[in-house]
């Protein structure tokens, strides 16, 4: 099992616009497909800064939900641009961490 830590950097001055669509559209067309959304934070640092986790089993797993969400129709047309809209595409860092033995995530 592990996590995803995604860090995104919204562009500016949209951040509460972010926070709408992805508690509004992107979490539940997620996790309507199976994927587990563990948490979502704005940074308390940078007022456009933005971090969400996602919790995978295995590999398999997140290869499978990977190609459901962003290979749907509905990602492609609808959520996907809107999302490119909000976002600096370059900004984007994710970091796959798995939780030690002590972790309340295990």
């Amino acid at each position: 099992m592990y996590y995803e830590i995604r860090r995104y950097q919204v562009r500016p001055g949209r951040r509460e616009e972010w926070v709408r669509y992805m508690e509004d559209v992107v979490i539940p067309f997620q996790a309507s497909l199976g994927v587990d959304v563990t948490a979502s934070f704005v940074d308390a640092e940078d007022e456009d800064g933005y971090v969400w986790m996602r919790r995978f089993e295995d590999e398999a797993q997140s290869e499978a939900l990977y190609a459901a969400v962003y290979e749907h129709d509905r990602w492609k047309n609808e959520i996907g641009p809107a999302v490119h809209e909000l976002l600096l595409a370059e900004k984007i860092a994710v970091t796959r961490v798995v939780p030690t033995p002590a972790s309340p995530l295990r």
